[in-house]
Parts: structure tokens; sequence; C-alpha cells
């Protein structure tokens, strides 16, 4: 059996009978863990190994690990600062940053890998405008090249440490002030400033290999008047089309309020295979999910087959212990413990 389009989450730190249900319904094709689901490493480990048990081809596992306020997996993993610290380095010792940039997403994806996570939904490509509290420092940098070229340097190190990668909120969700997961954000910009700004950091990642895009859940009514993660016009004609992006694209959550313009949770997933998206996500909500798979009936490309088959994490031998005791692995944790830190407090090395 082959796996379908859609991503769930599941309720707890091991699988429930309803869980194993859902995960073996055709339709499903990966799983999204939050901190719910967390307890510890070796924990996390049993959980994961027991949803990649559940199918052949395994589900995808996924879990929003960017750092700093976005990071699922705390006890026992390494805290990754928030990518905005990057970005303040990069301002004094751009190749300093770009270095640890690496370093950063290597940490992160190897101890990932370790625990049997396939990716993680980053790095983020959105710029920051100072007006989005939801992207906020959560974003690079305010310039387009400094964005790219440390996004660029996380997506060796996450290739590195075994891992595909997600470039989100296609094409930019920093601009506006509303958060698409309570409220449906409108960006009244131009084509045109959008281009020759937000565009730039996914056009250059695109052409440096990345793996997946997340569209966000924006309205460009100079654009399309459906959201971004809805929008034939975003998805196939600028990002396939114009960008030449050959990789998957996954919904945002079609729980959250950004996505209800497109009807109920049936038609929302319609409307985002039909524009472009390979996988959707349903999260937080398991009723909904129900109602999505006993609604949706689609017939899934062998194109988004084979997307998707890219998604898998590379195999990674060893615990998560094992990797801790690692003499490369060492040294990315020293230097990444002397990010926020000025010159005269780095640890000596």
């Amino acid at each position: 059996m082959g796996n379908g389009p859609v991503m769930l989450d599941v309720a707890g730190k091991t699988l429930t009978a309803e869980d194993e249900a859902r995960l073996r319904h055709p339709l499903v094709g990966g799983v999204i863990l939050f901190s719910r689901n967390f307890e510890s490493p070796s924990q996390l480990t049993e959980l994961t190994a027991a949803i990649h048990a559940l199918r052949s081809p395994s589900l995808l596992i996924a879990v929003d690990h960017e750092g700093g306020r976005v990071q699922r997996f705390r006890d026992g993993f390494t805290r990754i600062p928030p990518m905005r610290e990057l970005g303040k380095l990069w301002d004094e010792h751009p190749k300093r940053a770009k270095h640890l940039a690496q370093q950063v997403g290597y940490v992160l994806a190897s101890e990932l890998r370790a625990c049997g996570v396939d990716f993680s939904f980053t790095p983020v490509l959105d710029v920051d405008y100072g007006a989005s509290s939801v992207i906020g420092d959560r974003a690079f940098h305010n310039e387009p090249q400094a964005i790219a070229e440390l996004a660029h340097s996380l997506l060796i190190g996450l290739k590195q440490g075994g891992m595909p990668t997600v470039g989100k909120h296609f094409p930019g969700h920093g601009f506006v002030c509303a958060d698409s997961h309570l409220e449906i954000p409108v960006d009244e910009r131009s084509y045109t400033d959008i281009e020759l700004c937000d565009l730039i950091p996914f056009r250059q990642m695109v052409n440096f290999g990345l793996t997946a895009v997340m569209p966000a859940h924006v309205i460009y009514p100079r654009v399309d008047a459906l959201p971004a993660g809805f929008s034939r016009k975003w998805l196939k004609d600028i990002l396939r089309g114009e960008l030449g992006f050959e990789g998957c694209i996954f919904s945002d959550d079609l729980s959250m309020e950004g996505a209800t313009v497109a009807g109920g949770i049936v038609q929302r997933a319609e409307a985002a295979l039909n524009a472009g998206c390979d996988m959707v996500l349903v999260c937080n909500r398991p009723d909904l999910a129900d109602e999505l798979l006993a609604g949706l009936k689609y017939d899934m490309p062998v194109t988004s087959k084979a997307r998707l088959a890219q998604m898998h994490g590379r195999p990674h031998s060893g615990t998560l212990v094992q990797l801790h005791e690692d003499a490369e692995f060492v040294r990315a944790l020293h230097e990444i413990a002397s990010i926020g830190m000025s010159e005269g407090e780095l640890p000596l090395v």
C-alpha cells in the first residue's frame, strides 16, 4: 500500500488504537509531532518506531523544530537559538554566521534523525518587516540576501545530518500583522514588490536544492483572490513555473483560521491539492481528520508520490546518546553554544 496525501497528528506519547486506525487509512501519508508527543528521547524513538512500523512504505514523520520558541522537543535535545540570532551575527561576521548556521542545521537534523524523525518544517524564509509577531525572531533577517545565504548554510547542515528541507511560508508571511492561525491575513502589495524582496530567498533556495516548500495562508489580492496555499497562480504558475521548483509542496495546517476561506475541511483539502500541494496537514482536530478521511476522494499523482518519497530522512545509525559522544557533533555543540555571545564572552576552544 502506498502512502496518501494527508498528514495528521496523534494524541499522546504512545499510539492509541484510534491513532493506529487513522494512520492505516490509505489517504494518510505522514504524521506531524508536537510537544505533547514528547517526554524523552527514548520515548520519542519508541513512538517514531511504532509509527514507521505501521505501514510499508513507512509514513513520513515531521515536526516544527526550528529553534527558539518553535522547538517541540527540549529535554535531552540541544537548545537551538532563534534564527534571528544568526542574523544578528551576520551583521558583524557574515562568514562566521554562515558557518554556525551550518552547524545548527547539522545538530538539529542529527538529533531528530537519531530519534526517528524524518524532517523538520524548516527553514523559515520569511523577510522580517517588524510587523508580524507570529514570524518575529523566527526569521533570519530583514535583508533577503542575508536570509538566502544563512538558509543555504542551514540547508547544507541539515543535509549533512540526513534531513531534507522545507522552506516556509511561500511567498512570504512577514509583511502582514495578522496571525494566520487566528485570522485571515491580507497582503495588499503588488507582485513586483513581493518578487523584488520576499521571493529572493525562495528563488535562491530552489536553486540551492530546497526539498520542499510550505505556502502561507495569506491572501495577496493583487495576485490572486485565494490564499497562496490554495492558489494555482502561486503554486503552479509562480513557484513551479517561474521559480522552477520541482520538489514537494506541503499545505500549512488546514485547521487554521487562515484556511477557512476555502470551505469545509474536505473542500480545503481538495482546493489545496488541486492548486498544487502534494500533501495537506490537519492538526489538533481529530474530528476534522475523521471527516476528511471519510469524505476526500483523491487519486494521488505519481509525481506527488515521487516527491514525497524524497522526504524520508537518510538512515541514521546509533542512538542520541551515542551521537552526543561523537567528536564532530561535540565540536558543533561547542560552537552553537557561542551564538548570542559577544567576542569577549566566547568560550575557549
